[in-house]
């Protein structure tokens, strides 16, 4: 148990930094009190308490701002503005790592460094040095001792988790797995070669393109032979952040980098469906050869393609205004459980959502708050999502925000419109026509082919054995007896002719007293029982 009773140095630190921002929830949780709800403090006050509690916090704190699916709008505005206040190393520290990680001498290596960092980050530092060979690169040096930092702070993480996780809140959104999902990514983050194969990879993605001029994007080249797990050697990409980028307002070059910009984005994610997840104004830059240059590929977001399909329809139900096929979207895109979900309540919330957009031109949307919200409404609704919506949504939302930023006069739909057009050519015929249509007829097959939401919720619930049937039929009991009637007339009247047959039967070939007289009680009954038929039919008043 966390608790004042039993605590160490660190716990004390981060019990009095709460108790000095005025938590009141988290001071009973790490007191050992009563936790109810989660309350959140102000924005403000949460990332002032991430950066004063230090760099894997505020790590932590840069990890949940990519998760809108989890936090409202206001707090992912405030985390993803979250930077550790933390002092650069000094270089005697720094040189330090370098050749325990190299393993040789510098001199041999680097013709000049830069023991000024040129940027200092709660993981890491980065300087500026020219290899022996010529080539300017930058080096990436992990601070010394984050490690054991990190995996103090991570077991007092899962502590607090397992708290939490008492409370409806923490089973409604398992912060046990959460904690442990965000302390994995802080872990892997400490392991650069991770970062240089993303940028690797990223590179080779974008080096060919039919969206834009794969000449005009760059991505820094990994010197693999320099790069360990705790340094990271990148060429130097010489230029400026893309909004300090000395352009002048109404020139064409701003246009045609605020498409360059939106359709290497939307390559990454609607085709390659492996993205840079944090494309905010420090990680673009212009470069002073007048092209674009994309580093710190350490966040990176995955989308399959049956996502990436949903998500472009998402795009196409949002421009149409479409609230029950975002609902059905939405359920979709949803992890399992899905099938406790109040449909009719869901398309409500859409409804309401999207109202306000009734009146604005495509032009006017704001296509990333739009996102957020169907976030909100499924955080609302306890859908919960894949992780990779909210890596997704941050993404969208930091890359509308720098283009528009960087090109106040940017039209959104103008530089959407055609990708989304050719996004459906693609997932209709494909670059491969022949691998299309054979994957259609596997779906065919499956009988899976866009079958409609409320199908596979009812069969949920069969195979699960939660399905009630749940009937109400108005006047069953008159429909029942008139079918009562029926039958009891049509019985009859198989009797009366079946009697009146066999009395024919008998006294054509009566040849005794007692054949005939078995013959005449035939006739009677059937006589009887055919004139009882008549009178009930004709009582009924439903003879015709």
């Amino acid at each position: 148990m966390f608790s004042l009773t039993q605590t160490s140095t660190r716990q004390r630190e981060i019990v009095e930094i709460v108790l000095g921002n005025g938590w009141d929830y988290m001071r009973s949780v790490l007191t050992g009190g009563k936790s109810d709800r989660p309350q959140l403090p102000p924005p403000e006050v949460l990332r002032k308490i991430l950066v004063e509690l230090g760099p894997f916090y505020v790590k932590f704190g840069q990890l949940l701002s990519t998760r809108p699916d989890l936090l409202p709008p206001q707090y992912i505005e405030a985390l993803t503005a979250l930077q550790a206040q933390v002092p650069p190393v000094p270089w005697g520290l720094i040189e330090k790592t370098l050749m325990e990680q190299l393993n040789q001498p510098l001199d041999k290596i680097f013709a000049d460094i830069n023991h000024n960092p040129i940027a200092a980050g709660s993981i890491a530092q980065i300087h500026k040095a020219t290899l022996v060979t010529g080539e300017e690169v930058a080096i990436k040096v992990q601070r010394p001792d984050i490690e054991r930092i990190v995996n103090q702070d991570i077991n007092l993480i899962k502590s607090i988790a397992e708290i939490v996780a008492l409370t409806d809140f923490g089973n409604d959104y398992d912060v046990v797995t959460l904690a442990d999902e965000f302390t994995k990514a802080v872990q892997a983050e400490l392991d650069f070669r991770q970062e240089a194969q993303f940028t690797d990879k990223l590179r080779l993605n974008l080096s060919n393109s039919n969206w834009f001029d794969s000449k005009q994007l760059e991505i820094p080249q990994i010197y693999w032979e320099f790069t360990t797990e705790k340094v990271l050697l990148m060429e130097w990409l010489d230029g400026k952040p893309i909004l300090d980028a000395d352009i002048a307002p109404d020139s064409k070059k701003r246009q045609e980098i605020s498409t360059l910009l939106f359709r290497a984005f939307f390559q990454q994610i609607f085709i390659d469906g492996f993205f840079h997840a944090d494309p905010h104004p420090g990680n673009i830059f212009y470069l002073s050869d007048g092209r674009l240059g994309i580093i710190d590929c350490g966040m990176i977001g995955r989308l399959d393609p049956r996502t990436q399909q949903l998500l472009t329809e998402m795009l196409l139900a949002i421009v149409d205004i479409d609230a029950q096929r975002c609902a059905q979207l939405t359920l979709e895109l949803s992890e399992s459980n899905s099938y406790k979900t109040n449909l009719a309540q869901l398309e409500n919330d859409y409804s309401r959502m999207l109202r306000k957009y009734y009146n604005l031109s495509l032009s006017q949307l704001n296509f990333s708050e739009v996102f957020y919200e169907v976030l909100d409404v499924s955080r609302r609704n306890k859908i919960k999502l894949p992780g990779n919506m909210g890596l997704y949504a941050k993404s969208l939302a930091n890359l509308e925000g720098v283009a528009r930023k960087f090109n106040p006069e940017i039209n959104l739909l103008a530089e959407i419109k055609p990708l989304i057009t050719d996004l459906f050519r693609r997932q209709l015929i494909g670059d491969t026509p022949f691998q299309t249509l054979f994957r259609t007829v596997l779906d065919l097959k499956a009988i899976s082919l866009r079958s409609p939401r409320q199908i596979d919720v009812i069969l949920d619930r069969l195979s699960s054995e939660t399905f009630q049937w749940k009937l109400q039929l108005r006047e069953l009991e008159g429909l029942r007896r008139s079918l009562d009637d029926s039958a009891n007339r049509l019985s009859f009247s198989i009797v009366v002719g079946s009697l009146t047959m066999g009395a024919a039967i008998i006294s054509t070939g009566a040849t005794t007293a007692q054949l005939i007289f078995i013959s005449n009680i035939l006739f009677a009954a059937a006589t009887f029982l055919g004139i009882w038929l008549i009178v009930s039919i004709l009582r009924s008043g439903k003879l015709k």
